[in-house]
């Protein structure tokens, strides 16, 4: 709820003013408050579902041995990987070889955890398999 309140901090300070100085009738400051708290809830119910859907996603590959390197970039992918995943870009953040990072790739494609890109060869990316996705 705070987090809400201080998004419409502004608008919060313009009617706990105008209540204050007004005739003593809270009306609007209650419309406004039960107005903000419906958002808060809102939020919070989206936050659980993106938070509930990681965990089913997490158990799903815990049933698999994964390496370090693979778990750090699908954290990544999980939490909004800017741009398109490459085993070159997988080479750098990950501080391994492009051959490393090639069948680290492959081992998660295998898996279902991942999908390739529709381009090839020099263009090939990948990014968390459709089914994976929902979301997070």
């Amino acid at each position: 709820m705070s987090a809400q309140i201080r998004n419409e901090r502004n608008t919060y300070y313009q009617i706990l003013e105008r209540t204050q100085k007004g005739d003593g009738d809270i009306t609007e400051w209650l419309f406004w408050y039960l107005e903000c708290l419906e958002k808060a809830i809102g939020h919070a119910r989206g936050e659980l579902s993106i938070t509930r859907k990681r965990d089913s996603f997490w158990e799903r590959v815990n049933r698999h041995e994964l390496n370090a390197r693979q778990r750090m970039m699908i954290t990544r992918l999980l939490e909004g990987f800017e741009g398109k995943l490459t085993s070159s870009k997988w080479a750098a953040l990950a501080k391994c070889s492009q051959d490393t990072a090639g069948r680290d790739i492959e081992a998660l494609v295998v898996a279902g955890f991942l999908r390739k890109g529709d381009a090839g060869g020099r263009s090939t990316s990948y990014a968390l398999a459709e089914d994976n996705r929902e979301r997070f």
